[in-house]
């Protein structure tokens, strides 16, 4: 009666074992399921993420601005915040209300880039 036993034993563990896999299997699928979704929609955003860059560059060249490579903007900013970008005076802190041609025409002069 014992190995009857045993071999019942056996076989509620190895149902259990079962049950448990598929229990597994159920939560893969829902991982998989959520997953997707989270794919899906990082994929999306970035789509829209794209097309608002576009439109938010559109919207800098409507308004007459030019557009700046990233050193150029650098620049505008320094001079912004009140110091000299041009090679004559680089680094000397403008006077208030004071605005140099030759800082000007640094950021926004030619720009070689532009012209390919």
């Amino acid at each position: 009666m014992s190995e009857q036993k045993a071999n019942e034993n056996i076989y509620d563990r190895f149902a259990q074992v079962t049950k448990q896999t598929r229990e597994l299997v159920a939560n893969m699928e829902q991982l998989q399921n959520q997953i997707t979704e989270v794919l899906e929609q990082n994929v999306e955003l970035s789509i829209e993420n794209d097309h608002l860059r576009q439109a938010i560059k559109k919207m800098k060249n409507v308004n007459g601005e030019p557009q700046l490579s990233g050193s150029r903007q650098n620049l505008k900013e320094l001079y912004q915040q009140g110091f000299h970008v041009c090679s004559e005076y680089f680094g000397k802190r403008l006077a208030p209300g004071e605005s140099c041609a030759f800082c000007t025409d640094v950021i926004f002069g030619h720009d070689p880039d532009q012209a390919k």
